[in-house]
């Protein structure tokens, strides 16, 4: 098909590239290239620049990061570089080929301090290095491409992975009882939702409007009634109590209530929220 867009999915090996590359045999009409961390290194600067160089793409989905939340820690020089330097060199050659960057970010850029929830204009607060990494690859990104659409999410789970899911229900079927955190407070969000919401955002085409959007499940839930409906579906009898954050110490100081409104992109691209029930159900029958 020689007018078929092309899609670059960067860090293709992880949950939401994974997701992206199973859904696009939903979408025959779009060219691919998929590709993983190892065979493209976003902070390989070289490496990104020949790849635009070489093939015109239409999108860019940056699902690639550094995740690892308590390693940032001590490993600051890496998360900076991959989720602020690398992102702003990608925002920079999308806007040079006319690639538009579609760029994924995360709901720790907020301190958690706002009972209500939080918005895309709501002031952000990083409580640790990868959430300060994340807010730096967002406003270098919007700053030097303002074509830029950036995806806020939280809690993402998956089949594929290291996750939340897969760890409760590993340790459910190992152990007679566990204890899970019930005072940080979050909308979970199944990748392959996340990147089904992607797929209609880019089969708008030209109505794409940028900026920053939010995108979760629908549902405000603990990391322990997570748990507890893992232990439901899963029908484990393992025992689930409910702790305080300050009882499972951390390097890394998470937010107690990172709520994302997910209004702005419903509203803008006509995007359906699933229930978070419903698409944990749904992912646990996939492990399963």
């Amino acid at each position: 098909m020689t007018n078929s867009k092309h899609i670059l999915i960067t860090g293709s090996n992880g949950q939401l590239g994974n997701e992206c590359r199973i859904l696009s045999l939903n979408y025959p009409q779009y060219t691919y290239t998929f590709v993983s961390k190892d065979e493209l290194p976003i902070d390989d600067f070289d490496a990104v620049k020949k790849a635009f160089t070489s093939t015109q793409f239409d999108y860019c989905i940056n699902c690639a990061a550094y995740t690892a939340v308590d390693q940032a820690e001590v490993n600051q020089s890496a998360a900076f570089s991959i989720n602020a330097s690398a992102v702003e060199n990608l925002a920079d050659l999308c806007k040079q080929y006319s690639v538009q960057l579609i760029h994924i970010s995360t709901d720790y850029v907020f301190d958690g301090e706002n009972n209500i929830g939080y918005n895309e204009m709501d002031t952000t607060n990083p409580l640790n290095v990868y959430g300060a990494s994340k807010l730096a690859g967002e406003k270098a990104a919007l700053a030097i491409n303002p074509s830029s659409i950036i995806i806020r999410t939280s809690w993402v789970y998956s089949s594929f992975g290291k996750n939340f899911v897969k760890t409760m229900m590993r340790l459910m079927r190992e152990k007679e009882e566990i204890s899970v955190v019930a005072d940080q407070i979050g909308r979970p969000t199944y990748a392959a939702d996340l990147a089904a919401a992607i797929f209609v955002i880019i089969s708008k085409n030209r109505e794409i409007i940028p900026g920053i959007y939010h995108y979760a499940n629908e549902g405000i839930i603990s990391w322990f009634e997570f748990a507890q409906e893992i232990k439901e579906i899963g029908s484990y009898p393992c025992r689930v109590n409910p702790i305080k954050s300050i009882e499972y110490p951390v390097p890394a100081k998470r937010p107690h209530y990172s709520i994302l409104s997910t209004n702005k992109i419903e509203s803008t691209f006509g995007i359906h929220m699933s229930y978070w029930k419903d698409s944990l159900r749904r992912c646990m029958q996939l492990i399963q």
